[in-house]
């Protein structure tokens, strides 16, 4: 690898996106998903030029949420529910994959248990603004909200227990973040604006998870 390819990556991964939300803004579902796609391989393909595959004890974890989070972007370019719920799921075991790279960095469980209080106080938030319009897909949206919960509040833990941990912390919150547009987009309001905040959030997200990986 040289040291110009993840910076090629990472522009890769913004043409991509700036892409998507062209397509996005102008109701080409073509453009929306090829922009999407590139993007998302692009922070695959940064994970593993930053060697995250050969990073012990966390890297081939979170190279594994990586491969799942592409999975469920190209799954979620559709709008039918199907094919939302098979999203959701890929994007539930990718929380478990980077739960589990948390797991293995050795997070503080005292901060661990200390963020899980003003998380619930959040995630009731969240869910009495959406639970209303879940519909039959109620109880897959309550696992899911349940599983980025516990990343998040693992994330935490890592910030508090391992030297330079910050970096994961901030991209699960930006990860958490950015989901709350894709619950707006599908069960509250429609509109592009989901999407020109939510997705640069996520694409942030996975951008920090890759190379804060290397720093702990």
């Amino acid at each position: 690898m040289t040291t110009s390819t993840p910076a090629l990556l990472v522009a890769t991964l913004a043409v991509g996106l700036a892409i998507s939300l062209v397509g996005e803004g102008t109701g080409r579902r073509a453009l929306r998903a090829i922009g999407k796609t590139a993007a998302s391989v692009a922070f695959v393909a940064l994970g593993v030029a930053l060697g995250l595959q050969d990073l012990a004890p966390h890297g081939p974890a979170l190279l594994a949420a990586f491969a799942l989070s592409l999975v469920g972007d190209v799954l979620l370019l559709s709008d039918d529910k199907r094919w939302f719920l098979a999203g959701l799921v890929a994007f539930l075991l990718a929380h478990v994959a980077f739960a589990v790279a948390f797991v293995l960095l050795g997070p503080a469980w005292a901060a661990v248990g200390a963020s899980l209080v003003p998380l619930a106080g959040a995630v009731a938030i969240v869910w009495r603004w959406i639970g209303g319009h879940t519909g039959r897909l109620r109880v897959p949206v309550m696992a899911y909200i349940g599983v980025i919960t516990a990343m998040v509040a693992l994330a935490t833990g890592v910030w508090a227990g391992v030297p330079g941990g910050l970096g994961l912390f901030v991209a699960a919150v930006l990860f958490f973040c950015s989901d709350l547009f894709v619950a707006r987009q599908r069960f509250l309001v429609a509109t592009p604006w989901n999407r020109y905040v939510g997705l640069p959030l996520y694409y942030a997200a996975q951008v920090v998870f890759a190379f804060a990986a290397t720093r702990v």
